[in-house]
Order: C-alpha cells, then structure tokens, then sequence
C-alpha cells in the first residue's frame, strides 16, 4: 500500500523538495497540493503536474498524509485541522513561532493520535552520525564549549514579514541547532542570551542573530544564525560545529561537500553538492513510522523544544538580560 500525501501550502522553499521526495519514493504518491494563496498553489501544482485543490477539505479527503510548509504563524492552524482529520503530519520548522501555540498543537496532536515529525534534516546527516559516534568513544574526552553556526542567505517573500514569520534569522535558524545540540548534549540550555540586529539589511526584521548558551555542567556553546551571505553566495549557507572536549577539537561542516562551479553567465559561481540526501533520509523515515509503525525520531516535543530556545533568545532581545530556567 502507498501512503498518499497531500502538501498543505507551497508558501516555504522547502516545498519542492517535498514534491520531489514524495513523488519519487516508491512508497508514497502525492495527491496534490492546496494553498490558501490559490494563485501561488496553481503555479506550484501546474509547474509538476499535480492537481491543485481549492479547499483544504477536499484534499485532506483524498491523503492519508501531509507535509504542512505554510507560513510560519499559520501552522497552528494547519496542523489542528490535519490533526483532527486524523492524517499523519510532517511539518516545517519552526513548528510554531508563538508560545500560545505550544498547547493547542500538543493537544490537537495527542488527542487525535496521529504521527507527528518535525522536519529537521539535520539529524540524518552521516556526518551528524559521525561526529556523535566519535565523541561517545571519548576521542576528545568531555566536551567544554561549542561553537556552531547556520548562516544563510535570505529568503525574502514572507520570511520577511514578522507577522506571518514570527520574526526573522533568528526564528528561522536558531531552531535546526538548537535541536541538534539538545541531541547531542542530552539537555535542556538553563540560560540564554542573545543580540540580534539589522545590519545587512536595515529593515525591521533581525537579519543577524548570535546565541549564547548554557547547558548543565558547564558546557556552553555560541550560535550565529544570520542571514549574512549575499544574495549572489555561492551556496544558501552552512551548518558548522567546533566541538573542544578537554582532550582536543572536532570540526564539522555538515554541507562541506561540493565542487566549486565557476560560470559566465548569471550567477557565476556555485557550489555543486555531492552530499547525502538529507531531505529523502527525512521523508523515508517519515514514511517508516506512518507505514510500519517505526518511532518518529524527530517529534513534535523535539520541534517545540528548539522553538522554545528561539523564542527565549527573542524575550533576551527585549529584555538585554540573560534568560534563565529554560526546560519547557
């Protein structure tokens, strides 16, 4: 049996990759797509040949799973609708971009008892393997501080607009390490401080972010999650970690692969990646759990709880003072 999947928005750029994945892994077959923004989804469905639903209902009505890649601040409302029509969930990150908004999606999630997975690519990075592998062999003994970064170009569209985004690099980025450094570190951050500017762009939206955190021992780690490459970069950014245990240093480039590509014409010079496939890692995983019952590996607790240090960087924005007590 495939498992049918309906994507719910075309509003993220990750959408695509979405439509790509599902309509090329051999368990699943994508229905089509709905967007409240009919003139965006009919673009989107006409440019891959899927069909375009007007109402949401009506796709729900045909998939026994969707991926949900709406704005930011419309994801509530998405996934409890998706929830209560009992359809397995995938859904963009952030989960959510409001702290009002943890509740009702837990609710809307356990009462209805569906699979739940938070799209965090990341963690199926060989490299991210790797590198756990490694330090659980105490190859650099105990580990001291982190510093880690997800720098990008960005995105524009609606990612620029606070209301709809809930924010801006800040928002965006922090939550891919935050998680990975919750996996890797077994823990919660007990305090955080954050600044954030608008330096490159000079707009109301922070386009650069940088993090400071603080774990249980005394590890701590740094973050900068900017939108600092230009929009003629070489590639949409990166995700680096320098891990120093109290033996010796681990460096990880998690997109460091690529061969660079110089041109003459548009954009003349590209990075050709020859990584792993993190996205197609992601949605077969997605497919196991909701075909054979795996256990979700990225859940909803995961999602919220990256959220959760992104949201407490914000409040230490406003505040300028460091954020302390932060299990959710």
């Amino acid at each position: 049996m495939k498992l049918r999947v309906g994507l719910v928005s075309a509003a993220h750029v990750h959408t695509g990759s979405y439509a790509h994945q599902f309509s090329h892994n051999p368990r699943t077959s994508v229905v089509g797509v709905w967007d409240d923004d009919a003139a965006r989804g009919q673009k989107f469905a006409d440019a891959r040949g899927l069909t375009f639903y007007r109402k949401l209902h009506d796709l729900l009505e045909h998939c026994d799973a969707v991926a949900i890649s709406s704005e930011n601040n419309k994801h509530l409302e998405h996934i409890v609708t998706c929830a209560n029509a009992k359809k397995a969930i995938i859904c963009e990150k952030p989960v959510v971009a409001r702290m009002e908004d943890f509740e009702p999606v837990r609710q809307a999630v356990q009462s209805n008892g569906i699979v739940f997975m938070t799209a965090f690519p990341c963690r199926f990075s060989p490299a991210w393997t790797a590198l756990k592998t490694r330090l659980a062999s105490g190859e650099i003994g105990a580990i001291r501080a982190i510093n880690a970064t997800n720098r990008g170009t960005c995105p524009g569209m609606w990612f620029t607009e606070p209301s709809l985004s809930g924010g801006g690099a800040m928002i965006d980025h922090v939550v891919h390490v935050a998680d990975l450094l919750r996996d890797l570190l077994g823990s919660e951050p007990e305090s955080v401080y954050a600044q954030i500017g608008n330096n490159m762009y000079g707009q109301k939206w922070d386009d650069t972010a940088m993090v400071s955190l603080e774990y249980p021992g005394g590890v701590f780690a740094t973050l900068d999650s900017s939108w600092s490459r230009p929009a003629g970069y070489k590639t949409w950014g990166d995700v680096t970690m320098k891990i120093v245990g109290e033996n010796g240093v681990i460096n990880l480039d998690m997109f460091g692969q690529g061969l660079d590509h110089f041109r003459n014409e548009g954009k003349n010079h590209v990075v050709q990646g020859f990584g792993s496939d993190l996205d197609g890692a992601l949605m077969g995983a997605f497919v196991d759990s909701c075909l054979d019952g795996n256990p979700v590996p990225v859940t909803l607790e995961h999602g919220l709880a990256a959220v959760y240090v992104s949201l407490r960087a914000y409040e230490s924005t406003r505040t300028r003072q460091t954020v302390a007590s932060l299990a959710s």
